[in-house]
């Protein structure tokens, strides 16, 4: 049965959660990167059965719907009002990422054409998620695969500690810092966590920045599958490709941001609705700390590392400077 499999897994995730709320409050520290350093932690020191594993993974919902309730706390007028020129730096950095991604893999460094391509997705779009969906309609090997997103992983486990620090060095403001991690880092779980432990503002915007680029994704499948398809004198891919990539659960946050914004939810209802996303973000934290494994970061390739770190250093610089000019 289904849930008696995922039930184990769940409880610690709860468990984990409830440790790493009670201790920031004893602490004074962020509750969301103590739930990920508790999920490393107990992937790397303690180490999780495999009756736990099922249900640890269910962490990528909780978190799909701690961000769909989140939309309850945005003014969709603060939205608009600096909207357009954010998304058009998210299309522009997303795009630039992929190219320089691509280029220096195929041209500087000599990778194959689909481990380029698998790293230039991460990068540019969503971390893992988009080297999963990218490899499927690439037919991408198994150890490209691999390479890809434990390189992916390892930057994301580097820009959680990195991230804050310069943040908080330089004094960025809420906005200005929740925009460059949503526009310049990779997977969404560390955007989330490093916008909330600067602040609640960073939080939001670093969590709508995120999800406007996480939604080029199908995009970029349909691109890539074409392009190999073409290459190789496949079938080309139908649109139905494009939604099936689509991460749904960004229509769940706009539509909920909709219906606060109109008015709709009392103040109580605001307030439970945010304790609850709360509770799923940290939910969702302690999972995605036990999937940063060291065995995994170890093996990562020297040559895809370069690649990535030097384009994190483009799209970080490009992004910030952009940023520091508008606000």
């Amino acid at each position: 049965m289904a849930v008696r499999r995922l039930l184990p897994g769940f409880v610690a995730l709860f468990l984990g959660a409830l440790l790493a709320r009670t201790a920031a409050q004893w602490l004074g520290f962020n509750q969301l990167l103590l739930a990920i350093a508790l999920g490393f932690v107990a992937t790397n020191v303690v180490g999780v059965p495999a009756r736990l594993e099922p249900g640890l993974a269910t962490h990528n919902l909780w978190l799909a719907a701690g961000i769909v309730l989140m939309g309850a706390s945005i003014s969709i007028g603060t939205v608009l009002e600096v909207g357009g020129p954010v998304f058009l730096l998210v299309i522009g950095v997303a795009a630039i990422s992929l190219v320089f991604v691509e280029l220096l893999a195929r041209t500087v460094f000599g990778l194959t054409e689909r481990l380029g391509s698998l790293l230039a997705a991460g990068v540019s779009i969503c971390g893992v998620s988009a080297v999963v969906a990218v490899a499927g309609a690439i037919r991408a090997h198994e150890e490209q695969i691999a390479y890809a997103a434990a390189t992916v992983l390892l930057f994301d486990a580097i820009t959680i500690v990195v991230y804050p620090i310069v943040g908080d060095l330089l004094n960025l403001s809420g906005p200005v810092f929740g925009i460059w991690a949503g526009v310049s880092m990779f997977s969404t779980g560390p955007v989330v966590a490093v916008g909330f432990a600067h602040s609640d503002v960073a939080g939001q915007w670093a969590t709508m920045t995120k999800l406007s680029r996480n939604a080029l994704i199908g995009v970029v499948v349909l691109a890539y599958a074409s392009y190999y398809s073409r290459s190789e004198g496949g079938r080309r891919p139908s649109v139905r490709t494009l939604w099936n990539e689509f991460p749904t659960f960004v229509l769940g946050f706009f539509v909920l941001a909709i219906i606060a914004s109109a008015g709709v939810l009392t103040s109580a209802q605001r307030a439970s609705i945010e304790n609850a996303y709360s509770w799923l973000f940290v939910l969702a934290f302690v999972g995605l700390g036990t999937e940063i494994r060291l065995a995994d970061l170890r093996s990562t390739g020297l040559l895809p590392a370069i690649v990535v770190l030097l384009a994190l250093f483009g799209s970080s610089a490009l992004s910030l400077t952009a940023l520091l000019v508008l606000f």
